[in-house]
């Protein structure tokens, strides 16, 4: 990908968990400011430590980045702590739809905003757009979260990262456990955020179909490594892709059971 406006670059890191552990071996991205890029993989493929990479948040799962460089705007970042990154405007939403059960919904979208200095009337103003674009969340403002559903949990968990003003998320696994109605309209949010907030998204998912429709790049991981790359539409059409991650073949739809069969077909492998 070209290194134009790249906001992020991910220079061939290696992870380590526990001192012991290689999760992550050479990995390398970009990321162009007002992109959409997209980590696609089975589980354990290593999307999430790639993200908590970025984050660094891996102190917290007992990780670190022993090789490699990480860079947002041109500058080394593997020595900022979370704190740092979040008032950079680097916000990660982690999976599962992590929300504080007995707080509101309204309460927890304005924890995210516990880093900004621009005043009340500007954070009640991002408050309102948060609202805008998700406003199921209005409807439920007043309800504890632990009451909503998984859709409005979701959905509260990336207004509350819009809170602090992103400039870049890091979304990890936004469709896990929703119906796929859900995961159209998380989509389609994001997909508008992007393009009318110009919000940058880094995010990991396992859906690589539905991934593939709203983002512009994708990497495709497996145990650790990036095994290929390109843009959306290469990805899609790729006759690899379309077998192992969509389902698809020259032959017809293949099951998942077959799919796993035919693992050691894979040229990536070899």
């Amino acid at each position: 990908m070209s290194m134009a406006n790249t906001i992020l670059n991910v220079n061939n890191i290696e992870v380590i968990y526990n001192h012991v552990i290689l999760v992550l071996k050479g990995v390398s991205l970009t990321v162009p400011e007002g992109g959409i890029v997209a980590l696609l993989g089975g589980n354990g493929a290593g999307k999430t430590t790639t993200l908590r990479a970025v984050s660094n948040l891996l102190h917290g799962e007992r990780g670190e980045v022993t090789k490699g460089a990480i860079e947002y705007r041109n500058e080394r970042i593997e020595a900022s702590t979370p704190a740092d990154l979040v008032k950079r405007g680097v916000i990660q939403v982690m999976e599962g739809r992590h929300c504080f059960a007995h707080l509101t919904i309204e309460e927890n979208l304005m924890t995210g905003s516990y880093t900004r200095s621009e005043g009340k009337a500007a954070v009640a103003q991002t408050l309102e757009k948060v609202y805008n674009y998700f406003p199921r969340l209005k409807t439920r403002r007043n309800s504890q979260a632990a009451y909503t559903s998984g859709g409005e949990q979701q959905m509260c968990a990336i207004g509350r990262a819009l809170m602090a003003n992103p400039k870049m998320i890091l979304l990890d696994e936004p469709s896990m456990g929703l119906a796929p109605q859900i995961v159209d309209e998380v989509f389609g949010i994001v997909k508008d955020l992007n393009q009318k907030e110009g919000v940058t998204f880094l995010l990991a998912e396992q859906n690589t179909n539905m991934a593939l429709r709203y983002a512009d790049f994708g990497y495709i991981l497996e145990n650790g490594r990036v095994v290929m790359e390109g843009s959306a539409e290469e990805l899609r059409t790729n006759e690899d892709v379309k077998e192992f991650y969509l389902g698809l073949s020259t032959s017809g739809r293949k099951s998942f059971r077959e799919v796993k069969h035919y693992r050691r077909r894979k040229r990536w492998l070899a």
